[in-house]
């Protein structure tokens, strides 16, 4: 077995407590989860992560059925499953993993006392995790794709000013295409099954999170959150929160691993948290099936404040004003969260709305004084780039521009960009493939604070 600084961070994680159990927490309120203890990980053998390790089971079909229907709230299920309805096992995607993650799946022996809508982790659970180097991650995660080719370099673009602060910090948003909708649902025709296989996969959703070590990370379709990134990335030094779907389409796909949602994290020692607020966001008077996450963070080093917030709008043509609704409720949740724009705002998300919709343009215009980051990329800095996902489905090729990172343009300034992949670097066959695990391509930007921010807000 190959035996480098990754290897013993591996033996490091013999220790780790049972972290699976907080994957029984945060569960929609009528969704009530069958609960069974875990089998001890095989270290050093790929046998470790099996089946329904990361969400126990979700019990009868009423998400599946709500998801039909995204005005009216679904019917609580009782204990033992809808009546004449079989139970809906939930299992992870694929059989087995690596020994980085089997690692992390220690016995069970009770579940008893941990409640499932526990929002976070006991600070004495965080204390008795011993951190990882993101380095020595970073080489196991490349020790597990050797197999896979080279992947593709990317290069930050930057901007030239008199003016560079030097506390500086670095946002990702990234949708990193929920496993399930990825296998089950999406129909990449021209991606390799292979190529969606999450024993890899996940290990290329790490790598690319390791090469740009953001200070603060928002991601969206999120169905390994409990079993995968809040474990991994919490031992990194962030601060998690996750907030699912209330219906999310990934509880449709046959041996899923519960919803999926928005995540977001931030460096504990760039930042601390002064408040934390969680959206279903409203389409008029309607709750919809969409959410987010927003978070004022208190800067360690200036002690200034900063909002950021994560969401996911509604997908698919059609649905246009609904996005605008979904948008425009946003909009009004984050004015109250600043005090009326008195707190800068970083606002990341898969809108999937082009330039030209309704919602982007409500955003651009808003009282909050918001501009989109990645337009610094073009030449003219007013241009969005020509695509942020790129896919090929039995419909047809969908080229798009749907992914922003926004932010309070008086009172800070966008220092780098990270380029996107070109036409020729993605290739034919387009995205997920064996080189780019997500459908999305990764939006990072660098940031810092303008001076007198404060007087420009």
């Amino acid at each position: 077995m190959y035996q480098s600084p990754a290897g013993r961070l591996c033996s490091a994680l013999r220790d780790v407590p049972a972290l699976c159990a907080s994957s029984l927490r945060q569960q929609p309120h009528h969704s009530p989860v069958r609960r069974r203890a875990l089998s001890p990980p095989v270290l050093g053998s790929l046998a470790g992560f099996g089946c329904c390790h990361s969400l126990a089971g979700w019990i009868g079909d009423g998400p599946a059925k709500a998801a039909s229907n995204p005005g009216t709230s679904p019917p609580p299920v009782p204990a033992g499953g809808a009546a004449g309805s079989p139970a809906r096992s939930v299992c992870s995607m694929g059989n087995s993993t690596s020994r980085l993650y089997s690692a992390l799946a220690k016995t069970l022996s009770s579940t008893a006392a941990i409640s499932q809508h526990q929002d976070y982790l006991d600070e004495s659970e965080h204390e008795q995790l011993d951190p990882l180097d993101p380095k020595d991650l970073l080489e196991e995660c490349q020790v597990a794709l050797r197999e896979r080719p080279a992947r593709l370099h990317r290069e930050f673009v930057s901007r030239t000013d008199d003016f560079r602060s030097p506390h500086t910090f670095r946002v990702m948003q990234w949708n990193i295409l929920a496993q399930a909708l990825g296998e089950g649902k999406d129909n990449f025709i021209k991606c390799p099954v292979e190529a969606l296989n999450w024993e890899e996969r996940k290990y290329l959703i790490l790598e690319e999170i390791l090469l740009y070590r953001p200070d603060v990370l928002c991601l969206q379709e999120v169905d390994h959150y409990f079993d995968t990134f809040q474990p991994i990335l919490s031992r990194l030094g962030y601060q998690c929160t996750f907030l699912a779907k209330p219906w999310s389409p990934c509880l449709d796909v046959e041996h899923n691993n519960g919803p999926d949602g928005c995540a977001f994290f931030f460096l504990q020692d760039r930042f601390q948290l002064v408040s934390s607020a969680k959206f279903r966001l409203s389409a008029r008077t309607l709750k919809t099936n969409q959410v987010a996450i927003a978070e004022v963070l208190q800067c360690k080093e200036t002690g200034k404040l900063l909002c950021f917030a994560v969401t996911h709008l509604k997908a698919r043509s059609g649905w246009e004003r609904f996005r605008l609704a979904q948008g425009s409720d946003l909009l009004r949740n984050l004015e109250s969260v600043t005090q009326g724009a008195k707190i800068p705002l970083v606002v990341c998300g898969d809108f999937n709305a082009e330039p030209t919709e309704e919602v982007y343009k409500r955003f651009a215009s808003s009282s909050l004084n918001l501009n989109s980051a990645y337009k610094v990329l073009s030449d003219d800095g007013e241009t969005e780039p020509p695509y942020t996902t790129w896919k090929i489905r039995p419909t047809g090729e969908s080229c798009h521009t749907l992914d922003y990172i926004w932010y309070s343009q008086h009172a800070l300034k966008v220092n780098s960009a990270l380029r996107l992949l070109t036409e020729e670097q993605i290739g034919p066959n387009r995205l997920p493939s064996f080189i780019y695990p997500s459908d999305h391509l990764s939006l990072v930007c660098d940031f810092s604070f303008n001076i007198d921010s404060d007087r420009l807000l």
